[in-house]
């Protein structure tokens, strides 16, 4: 069975085939780094994990992108709030989002640019778009994308350009709807940066599209992020590179995580119902909170409950329980698996090959499970070991039952 992946562009599944052959291209939108990661984050970034392990077990060349925004109107806030300057406030959130991926066992993006590095290559962006009459200079001397522009403005996030309320308090812009690309600034609001319309700063979406352009080009197999950035975030994204290339549609495949909720709820700071992930990380083991995550499929909204954690814990033990029985010496090991039990492996992977169905996915460890434990009772030695091993290899392409189950076990031996 071929992989497909759900791609929100065409609201359908599409069978995965990357631009250059066996070589996959991904963007995810990072953390905007004003305050510590929360387990929203931590969902979408261990969603992606999962998906670049696949990818890279399927034997593709994967570069993985993952921005840093560490200039944007909450950074600023959170400085002046903390009296600290920018500088000191994002170089510390970004130390504890590395720390708390690194607990998390996220691996590491190939590229992890932030966008206060990059801003003469915004610049240059937005001067192209000035040139191609996509973008123009506001009477505040901001400028703006101008969205009336783009025909297909609405496409990737099902809006309507026509229903997008237009509003006269919008003085300065042809549209309401119209997003910074440069935000005119005074001397004295820092930090500025000098530009050909004065000093100023990026607006937020033309800093993915500059990374993506920077790294990528024209050639972005996987753009992802949270449901949460289809719009406005990714809709002017994706309009900005499309017009600076010239293509239909910039990005094959769009994927984006459903959202976490607490109580019915979405977490937000304004509820007070968020939860940081290095205080989660402080009750649970990574890896019970990789498996909480993976039992939900990506796509749909995620219910943060305590009680699914405790569960998570006792279900993963029974594995690690179950794999602390194998015997990396057994000869079985050294053959291939038997034909007689490809079924657990076929079925896995069709799973996973139907947009990446994680929950059906672990469903079929568990019946892998059963197999053994039958075996174990049976006193067959050499068809545990090979169930056994075939636990861990599937397992371990989704990024579970990668410790060691004394270890493991030792850490969670209380529920």
């Amino acid at each position: 069975m071929m992989l497909k992946i759900f791609n929100t562009l065409t609201k359908k599944k599409e069978v995965f085939s990357s631009i250059f052959l066996k070589s996959v291209n991904i963007y995810v939108c990072g953390i905007t780094v004003y305050d510590y990661c929360h387990i929203g984050h931590a969902r979408t970034f261990t969603v992606f994990d999962m998906i670049v392990r696949y990818l890279k077990y399927s034997k593709y060349k994967v570069q993985y992108i993952r921005n840093i925004t560490d200039i944007d109107d909450k950074i600023i806030q959170a400085a002046n709030l903390n009296h600290e300057s920018v500088v000191d406030l994002t170089n510390r959130m970004i130390q504890s989002m590395k720390r708390d991926f690194l607990n998390l066992g996220l691996l590491k993006p190939d590229i992890e640019p932030r966008i206060t590095l990059h801003i003469q290559d915004i610049i240059l962006i937005i001067q192209k778009l000035l040139e191609k009459k996509n973008a123009y200079i506001s009477k505040n001397g901001d400028v703006l994308f101008s969205i009336s522009s783009y025909q297909n403005y609405g496409i990737l996030s099902r809006q309507k350009l026509d229903q997008l309320k237009n509003s006269t308090c919008y003085s300065n812009k042809f549209f309401a709807h119209d997003f910074v690309l440069w935000k005119k600034l005074d001397v004295q609001d820092t930090p500025n940066w000098n530009s050909p319309w004065g000093l100023g700063r990026p607006g937020w979406h033309i800093e993915c599209s500059t990374i993506n352009d920077k790294y990528f080009g024209k050639h972005l197999d996987i753009h992802g992020g949270g449901v949460d950035l289809l719009f406005p975030h990714h809709e002017n994204e994706r309009a900005q590179s499309t017009v600076l290339y010239d293509v239909p549609s910039y990005g094959k495949y769009w994927i984006h995580v459903g959202s976490l909720l607490i109580k019915k709820n979405k977490m937000s700071k304004s509820l007070k119902n968020t939860v940081f992930l290095h205080t989660l990380l402080k009750v649970y083991d990574a890896e019970v909170i990789r498996y909480f995550f993976l039992l939900t499929h990506y796509r749909k909204p995620l219910l943060y409950n305590v009680n699914n954690l405790i569960q998570s814990k006792i279900s993963l033990r029974k594995l690690y329980i179950a794999l602390d029985k194998l015997d990396y010496n057994h000869s079985v090991l050294k053959t291939e698996f038997s034909l007689k039990y490809q079924d657990f492996c076929i079925k896995f992977y069709n799973a996973i090959h139907d947009d990446f169905n994680t929950p059906c996915a672990i469903s079929i460890l568990f019946s892998l499970l059963k197999a053994v434990n039958i075996s174990i009772t049976q006193n067959n030695m050499c068809v545990t070991m090979q169930l056994l091993y075939q636990l861990k290899h599937l397992s371990n392409t989704i990024g579970l039952l990668n410790q060691n189950p004394s270890v493991f076990l030792k850490k969670n031996d209380k529920l």
